[in-house]
């Protein structure tokens, strides 16, 4: 009985645990998920509430820490207490730069690389294309934007209350009035623009917009409870973009600067200091600060015309030089791991999408074609970024007026290596000038000319540097290409480089791990008419093959006259060649171009940054210390570096920019190599590219039919998108308007008028 008592009970134990370990088991498999659901749990438990600062124009020499005659207390200790962005890159103009920050996507994915958008026009961001707003809001923020939209509004899906954000409150357009809230899209062409929500603001005439701007976001602040959802706020500052509109009481610290434009701009910068102390102040007060995140960044480089100065970088806005897409930028946060430092990592505005989801506990995987990355940890730890190469831009409808288009990795070109940029656009070489043999050479060929020719300086020259060609079997063919209403044809010819086609994954921006090269994934499918690839080619066609070294020879003895081609690099009178190089020669050209330099394009791979086309007028624009604009001032780094002389052929230029970040160094000639891999990577870049979406201006857009306001003007059931079919450009199409009669006195008028505007504003 008690063997069998005992038999009964070590069953019931056996039994017992058994079904714990089945139990068990069991429970092991959604283990994972659970996990995963408790950290994301977590991570909305500890949602940071975003404030991000966007101001306009802001050049890298225009703030304190920059440059110590710009007082901006507030923004000097905000950035010392947290991360100097130091390498960060943002678009050269308004419209690009908003735009990828909003759907972090670049210009070329999103049909926005041409220009920006202007009042009249009938555009904004893809419909089907998915925002930074609405992701957060998925999220569970609440989100608020105050100030400057300038993303499009022809019709009421563009607003941006139609674009994720829960409240709107400021200007339509680009450019408006400080204080009457007036906005021109050309002469006679003007509206009021200022709104609450998709309703016109009515009645804030005389109010500076930095202070309106900045009293509504600290009611938002006020109003929303902190403890409840989390708050993204949307600081989308005016200033200090034109009009130069500033309160006379922040112009008098810069009394003493004699420049009356920078003195003004400088004010303006101060209006923005204070508006930021305003809205941190207001964190502090209201309880978000200890779990808040400030970003602060400029939209584009300053315009040096108007006050703005990107010293001691080369170029400005509109321009793809450092001057015009290297930003200002800083982020101050409780948050961070690692603060009181600068970081040098490479950084570009479309990175906020894919950064600030993550670190809302938000889902990116839904957003599909990301070009930005997740760079939270290289911001708050120190880590490495992800981050290895940014495409500034490819726009094909702007092409450098220069008739060597494609770019020879066996020729050297004739500037030496240092150009003071494009310049003003050049003549066509006219069929005047003729090749002839020069005495003692057989291959050498120069232009005649009436001034006689000094002799070259004897030196050795460089080693030349020899691409292989490349076989034929591995040129795909062309595809089709695409007509334009402006007749303008362009297809595509996909570079043959394997090493291209492995490496890391996708630069979606979800991965938090390290990528050496991002590959460009293909865009995904929709309806809308801007998700098709516009195929444009822009890489030129096989060249005419040259005749055997035979017939060259002979060719060369004849006293025929030869035209100019665009296979030979001929230097132009009064460019002179570095004594390093010897004079260029005549060379068979052993492969077909990748990409055709004459369009507008840079992009930035590592150290290296290329540019092609015409990149914006290339200056170093020195500190306006000078009372007057255009004259002295702007001459004074012309006579130190006169010896950067244009050349007329010039429509490449390379780069390291870790090493010359003032870009004074052009290296195309001397490294080939480099010049041809991110020539190939332009052409990876061009095959994901949508069809650049750029239409006419319409009528109906006129504020003197809305009530004199800028509002929404096409109703949701038109399809305006599908009516133009993509692009329009000025100039071909449309009908040669009729000469206006000469008006002298009407000149007469617009000369005082514009002589007493100067001397009213130098009283000031």
């Amino acid at each position: 009985m008690r063997a069998a008592a005992a038999a009964a009970a070590a069953l019931t134990v056996l039994s017992v645990v058994f079904s714990l370990d089945g139990l068990s088991a069991h429970r092991s498999k959604p283990s994972q998920p659970r996990q995963q659901n408790d950290e994301a749990a977590a991570r909305k438990k500890n949602q940071p509430h975003i404030l991000f600062i966007l101001t306009d124009d802001q050049g890298f020499n225009d703030i304190g820490y920059h440059n110590p005659t710009i007082k901006t207390p507030t923004l000097d200790k905000l950035a010392a207490e947290g991360v100097k962005l130091e390498n960060y890159y943002v678009q050269p103009i308004c419209t690009p730069s908003r735009s990828q920050l909003i759907t972090g996507r670049y210009q070329i994915h999103t049909g926005l690389q041409h220009s920006i958008i202007r009042p009249s026009q009938p555009s904004c961001l893809p419909s089907h294309m998915d925002t930074l707003p609405e992701r957060l809001r998925e999220a569970g923020y609440t989100t608020h934007m105050v100030g400057k939209w300038h993303l499009g509004f022809y019709r009421k899906a563009c607003l941006p209350t139609r674009k994720g954000f829960d409240s709107f409150f400021g200007s339509l357009t680009g450019s408006v009035d400080y204080y009457s809230y007036g906005s021109c899209d050309g002469p006679g062409l003007c509206g009021y623009d200022l709104h609450d929500d998709e309703g016109v603001a009515w009645g804030q005439e005389g109010k500076y917009s930095t202070t309106l701007f900045t009293q509504r976001a600290r009611k938002i602040l006020e109003s929303h409870d902190p403890a409840g959802k989390p708050l993204f706020l949307l600081l989308s500052l005016q200033a200090v973009h034109t009009p130069l509109q500033t309160p006379k009481s922040y112009i008098y610290p810069y009394r003493d600067m004699a420049n009356v434009a920078r003195r003004k701009f400088a004010a303006m910068v101060s209006t923005v200091d204070e508006a930021v102390r305003n809205v941190t102040y207001a964190l502090r007060k209201y309880g978000y600060y200890r779990n808040s995140v400030i970003v602060y960044s400029t939209d584009n480089g300053a315009q040096p015309f108007t006050g703005g100065s990107n010293w001691p970088l080369r170029g400005r806005k509109g321009t793809y030089w450092e001057g015009g897409v290297r930003g200002v930028a800083f982020v101050h946060s409780p948050l961070l791991r690692r603060r009181r430092r600068v970081s040098k990592a490479l950084l570009h505005i479309t990175d906020w999408f894919p950064t600030l989801v993550g670190l809302a506990g938000g889902n990116i995987s839904q957003s599909q074609g990301l070009d930005g990355f997740d760079v939270w940890p290289t911001i708050s730890e120190g880590a490495e970024s992800p981050r290895q190469e940014i495409l500034h831009n490819i726009d094909p409808l702007h092409r450098a007026p220069v008739q060597t288009a494609s770019w020879d990795a066996d020729a050297k070109g004739a500037s030496g290596g240092q150009s003071n940029g494009p310049g003003p656009p050049l003549k066509k070489l006219k069929k005047k000038k003729i090749l002839r043999q020069q005495p003692k050479q057989k291959a050498a060929f120069k232009l005649k000319t009436t001034k006689k020719p000094k002799p070259e300086p004897k030196s050795k020259s460089l080693p030349k540097l020899k691409l292989k060609p490349v076989p034929k079997s591995k040129l795909k063919p062309k595809l089709k290409t695409k007509v334009y209403p402006q007749s303008q044809r362009l297809s595509y010819l996909k570079p043959p480089l394997k090493s291209r086609s492995s490496g890391a994954p996708s630069a979606s921006g979800t991965s938090r791990t390290k990528s050496p090269k991002p590959q460009i994934q293909p865009r995904f499918k929709s309806k809308s008419r801007r998700t098709v690839p516009q195929n444009q080619n822009l890489s030129r066609s096989r060249p005419p093959q040259l005749k055997s070294k035979t017939q060259l020879k002979l060719l060369s003895k004849s006293k025929s006259r030869r035209t100019l081609s665009q296979h030979q690099n001929v230097s132009q009178p009064g460019t002179s060649l570095p004594k390093s190089h010897t004079a260029p020669q005549l060379r068979l050209q052993s492969s077909p171009p990748v990409w055709d330099t004459s369009v507008q394009a840079a992009i930035r791979v590592g150290d290296w940054k290329l540019l092609t086309g015409d990149p914006g007028h290339g200056d170093w624009v020195p500190p306006q210390v000078l009372p007057t604009l255009s004259g002295p001032w702007w001459n004074l780094e012309r006579a130190v570096s006169s010896s950067h002389k244009p050349s007329a052929h010039k429509n490449v230029w390379l780069f390291n920019i870790t090493a010359d970040p003032c870009e004074r160094q052009d290296l195309a000639d001397r490294r080939p190599d480099v010049v041809q891999r991110l020539l190939a990577r332009l052409a990876d870049y061009n095959e994901t590219a949508v069809q650049v979406y750029f239409p006419p201006d319409d009528p109906r857009a006129n504020p003197s039919r809305h009530g004199g306001a800028w509002v929404p003007w096409v109703e949701e059931e038109e399809d305006e998108e599908g009516k133009y079919h993509g692009v329009y450009k000025k100039g071909r199409n449309s009908k040669k308007k009729k000469k206006k009669k000469k008006c002298r006195l009407c000149k007469l008028q617009s000369f005082f008028h514009k002589l007493n505007t100067r001397m009213m504003s130098n009283r000031i």
